[in-house]
């Protein structure tokens, strides 16, 4: 069976290009994601496993959950999907205003899946909740207030590993 592992090679005349360990060479991007699906490997971290977030920092592919497989990718993206139909902005909101103080990710999103009845690992619902959490804050409904777990490449890169909020009015905003 022949391995289909794709990295990136810089500093070419032509830009990025791909190589494939099976030993193709691809033009751009887009080439080596096409081989990559071709060959069952995941698009997003070419089959590696492995993505890149930020420059410096990996860490297991979020698309194919570190496998580098293209089946798992797929399934991955179908649980994204479900997760997002299912846990809206008005079910995140009602969770936080049940909140008198500050509350964290893991909190709400714990509240969530216990309010559908899902068990934990059955849909991605903390990266949904983290993302509609982001939006009450960049609307100013929230305001984070706990300081980042790591910083990464000075304070260009910050991880926080489960944030803490509270609502923008309890402040006295």
């Amino acid at each position: 069976m022949t391995k289909h592992t794709i990295t990136r090679q810089t500093g070419t005349i032509l830009g990025d290009t791909y190589g494939c360990d099976c030993g193709a060479q691809l033009g751009g991007r887009m080439a080596a994601e096409v081989h990559a699906a071709e060959h069952h490997q995941c698009s997003v971290c070419l089959g590696s496993a492995e993505e890149e977030p930020a420059p410096g920092l990996t860490r297991p592919c979020t698309s194919c959950a570190g496998t580098g497989r293209r089946r798992e990718q797929i399934n991955w993206q179908l649980a994204h999907a479900e997760a997002e139909r299912l846990v809206t902005p008005v079910v995140v909101r009602s969770v936080v205003d049940a909140f008198d103080g500050p509350f964290r990710l893991s909190e709400v999103a714990d509240a969530v899946r216990d309010g559908f009845g899902l068990p934990p690992g059955r849909l991605p619902v903390g990266p949904r909740v983290r993302d509609l959490l982001l939006e009450m804050q960049a609307a100013g409904e929230i305001t984070m207030v706990s300081a980042p777990d790591e910083l990464i490449d000075g304070t260009d890169v910050v991880l926080f590993r489960d944030p803490q909020w509270q609502r923008a009015r309890t402040l006295g905003l």
